[in-house]
């Protein structure tokens, strides 16, 4: 038995399973089961191998000897501190943006902009630029739950389409989800990976630009072959539906508002990014001082929320009992998404400690470039699993991490972390949360949603892998 323990694969099988069971078996909430999974794989890695770990990150002998020595509460508790002070204020402050752009009619109204723009005949089209748009600091749920009414509107207008704008609407949202920051996925991997914000944002959004791509057309098709009706539902029925859509233009912030929580984070840290990348190291002034403040994520993240509270204030005119409330909220959701985040890094860095990065780095040393298809199926089955995406890439960066980290890649970790992303749309079905939202919300029944949702995060996940290995074959170093 002292053989298979210090095989960092099995020591991977063996963490894997236990957060398989747990939540699958057990059904235990998904921060108890990466917790335990931690505790578990941390019982049973080496001594040795955890030296072997501290020394390859830069430990000196006798540092590295007596963190290896400490108990496996304590690194496991180490672990969960380092992911929070990474992830913690970006995720409390996309949850503050995203409600906040609900309650104040700001994602409504850049919908109902677009839809100007594009009219009646491109609304499929529409909804699913928006969903993407609105999905980079919205989570997906929310997402779904915002522009559900707003398809079944556009339904009852044009009298068709209703299965592709729901389509549409799961395409954009989803794919933003997972490709890019600050949703908290795409977060984790930035942290755990090391990759630049600014890159996994300009990366995710080009990779999600094809897949969403492909994705329409598929949609496409799909409502061409297995057409899905608009349906009343005591939820929310039709009437109250047309009541929505007809809401005063008026009661909605201007477009320039409603965009300045998305833009100022974006913006700042692009901005930030790019001039980081061709400012020579001894070009300072007061101004990329500056820039280097406010185009620091955890500041322009900040800087988008208190622009997203400013925002409610004036819709609510004043109301700062609907304003507390609305913060409150979102502080709350924060709150379980960025205990579940911290337990999967707590989870990743128990596995890294077994050595696994340098056993996969031994089996794939003739060939790189499959490790990121291997990174891609690792996340799809244990998403397909255990059903959550965020504890599917939480998972498959925690095994792939060592290597991102240690230069060795013959091509950018970026790489590994699209192919984590896009791995986790495959493959989803009823352990889903996201499956039900869709069903439930849109009335589809379970075949429909099995035919033409299921496949479609399938396809557009395949595709975000063609793409990738494809870039990194051309551009390896970006």
């Amino acid at each position: 038995m002292q053989y298979f323990t210090e095989d960092p694969l099995f020591i991977l099988a063996i963490g894997i399973l236990v957060v398989f069971i747990s939540i699958i078996g057990f059904r235990l909430h998904a921060f108890l089961a990466l917790l335990l999974g931690a505790f578990v794989v941390a019982l049973i890695t080496p001594e040795s191998a955890v030296l072997l770990y501290q020394m390859g990150k830069g430990a000196s002998e006798a540092s590295a000897q007596r963190l290896a020595t400490q108990g496996e509460g304590i690194r496991i508790a180490t672990e969960f501190g380092n992911t929070c002070g990474k992830i913690g204020i970006l995720i409390a402050m996309a949850s503050i943006i995203g409600k906040t752009m609900l309650g104040s009619g700001a994602a409504e109204k850049i919908v109902r902009s677009t839809l100007k723009i594009t009219g009646d005949k491109y609304a499929p089209m529409t909804f699913l630029g928006s969903s993407f748009f609105i999905g980079i600091p919205v989570f997906f749920d929310t997402v779904f739950y915002l522009m559900v009414p707003l398809a079944k509107a556009m339904a009852m207008r044009v009298g068709k389409n209703y299965g592709l704008l729901i389509l549409c609407i799961a395409a954009g949202a989803a794919m933003a989800n997972s490709l890019v920051p600050p949703t908290p996925g795409p977060l984790f991997l930035v942290t755990e990976m090391n990759i630049p914000i600014g890159m996994m944002m300009m990366g995710g959004f080009l990779v999600g630009l094809v897949t969403i791509s492909a994705g329409y057309l598929y949609a496409v098709w799909a409502n061409r072959k297995w057409p899905i009706p608009l349906r009343d539902a005591v939820d929310a029925p039709l009437d109250e539906i047309k009541t929505l859509s007809e809401k005063d233009e008026r009661e909605l912030p201007a477009l320039w508002f409603s965009l300045l929580p998305i833009f100022i984070p974006i913006v700042l840290i692009s901005v930030n990014a790019l001039i980081g990348s061709f400012a020579e190291v001894s070009e300072t002034s007061s101004f990329t001082g500056v820039l280097d403040f406010v185009g620091e994520k955890n500041v322009a993240l900040s800087l988008g929320a208190l622009s997203s509270i400013w925002l409610l204030a004036v819709q609510k005119k004043g109301d700062k009992k609907g304003l507390t409330a609305s913060v409150q909220t979102a502080l709350m959701s924060a709150g379980v998404i960025i205990l579940i985040t911290s337990a999967g890094g707590a989870f990743g860095g128990m596995l890294q400690q077994t050595g696994i990065s340098l056993r996969l780095a031994e089996l794939t040393k003739d060939y790189q470039m499959a490790l990121i298809p291997l990174a891609f199926f690792i996340t799809a089955i244990v998403r397909t699993a255990q059903g959550s995406a965020t504890v599917a890439m939480i998972t498959a960066s925690g095994i792939l991490a060592g290597m991102a980290n240690t230069g060795t890649l013959e091509y950018h970790q970026l790489y590994l972390g699209l192919a984590i992303a896009c791995g986790s749309k495959l493959i989803p079905w009823m352990n889903d949360s996201g499956f039900w939202i869709v069903c439930k919300m849109s009335n589809l029944t379970e075949q429909e949603a099995l035919k033409t949702f299921s496949p479609l995060l399938t396809i557009m996940g395949l595709v975000g892998l063609v793409v990738i290995l494809i870039a990194a074959s051309i551009f390896p170093l970006i």
